[in-house]
């Protein structure tokens, strides 16, 4: 019987537009929807997955109906880290972007006010 929280392996059965289903034991089958395949965005999951691949889910939710919800991206073990680093509110990657980010647009704003002033004189 599945746990939530539990990282299984399973097996790719079926694959459809919105995510593919996983053999994750006896006679369980659990959905990995498209949004759980990566952390990158994912247009085509045939890009990522096809039928018969080993893959690492994690058992994210069982609804009432039994219906088992997976995640790829959360199965792997860095996701813990980055997770906890997101609540803590400080990722330095993304704090290096928007500094970079904020000094571009700062330095684009100043060009167009003096354009704009050199052409008013």
């Amino acid at each position: 019987m599945a746990e939530v929280g539990a990282i299984v392996e399973g097996t790719v059965t079926r694959l459809a537009d919105f995510g593919a289903f996983v053999q994750i034991g006896a006679g369980e089958t659990g959905l990995v929807h498209i949004s759980e395949v990566d952390r990158n965005y994912v247009k085509d999951i045939k890009e990522h997955l096809k039928e018969g691949d080993k893959v690492n889910v994690k058992i994210v939710a069982i609804k009432e109906d039994g219906k088992i919800d997976l995640s790829i991206k959360q199965a792997d073990p860095s996701w813990e880290e980055q997770s906890t680093r997101a609540r803590s509110g400080r990722d330095p990657e993304f704090e290096a972007k928007l500094k970079r980010f904020m000094r571009e647009s700062q330095e684009r704003l100043a060009d167009v006010r003096r354009q704009r002033d050199s052409k008013r004189q």
